[in-house]
């Protein structure tokens, strides 16, 4: 399993801005057949802060993810708004395990 880990930096409106596309991102992300996980959130001690969490089965997945119609119309629609990825990568993990 992948998992993909990132974090951007959101300026003044970015996050109202950009809602729409967010949530088109994430619904079709879901959707597609290698996808286990992929999520968005604002940290709650600095809403600037933007954390990104995808899981993927494989590298293929993530390739194919990247090719995606809503992926190029996501990327347009990010031309517009004020944010900054500051951090990008992707992790190789087993499946996990129960923590209790």
């Amino acid at each position: 399993m992948l998992i993909v880990l990132a974090e951007a930096t959101l300026g003044d409106g970015a996050l109202d801005a950009g809602h729409d596309a967010f949530r088109a991102m994430i619904e079709a992300s879901r959707e597609e057949d290698g996808c286990l996980g992929y999520s968005y959130a604002v940290d709650i001690l600095d809403a600037s802060i933007f954390v990104i969490v995808e899981k993927w089965v494989d590298d293929a997945a993530l390739a194919y993810h990247f090719q995606t119609p809503h992926m190029a119309a996501f990327q347009k629609a990010l031309q517009d708004l004020d944010i900054e990825i500051t951090e990008l990568a992707k992790h190789q993990a087993d499946d996990g395990s129960p923590l209790m």
